[in-house]
Parts: structure tokens; sequence; C-alpha cells
């Protein structure tokens, strides 16, 4: 079990992990939806499943840009 932090930004024009940020140790990450009702969330677990292919869940930072991801 490995953890990623990720920092989200929503209502982007498409979804895609863009980098990993050295000085924040963080990964980048945008995606097409809104943060209401948990649609961004599903679409950052999404895309961190595509990317390792593995299971991704997020284990901290619901309500904010900043995430904790497990990748298992």
């Amino acid at each position: 079990m490995k953890a990623a932090r990720a920092i989200v930004k929503t209502n982007a024009r498409r979804s895609e992990i863009l980098e990993y940020d050295e000085a924040r140790k963080a990964y980048r990450v945008e995606v097409k939806a809104q943060p209401e009702k948990g649609k961004a969330n599903k679409e950052v677990v999404k895309l961190f499943s595509k990317k390792f292919n593995c299971k991704a869940e997020i284990i901290s930072g619901f309500t904010s840009k900043e995430k904790l991801i497990r990748i298992s």
C-alpha cells in the first residue's frame, strides 16, 4: 500500500494528471467535474486507478483541493 498527495483543480477543460510537483511533493491534477456531490473526487480516483493500474481511494481531503490517495 502506498499513498500519494494530489492538488486538484476542478472545472478544467479535460481530466488529467499533469505533473509531479517536487516542491509540494504532490501530483497536480485537473478534472472536468465540478466539486459538488463527490463528482470531482470520483474523477480523481478514476484517474489514479488508471495511471497506476490498481485500486485507488481518497483517505483524506474529501472537501479540500489537497487530497491524500491510497494506492493498493
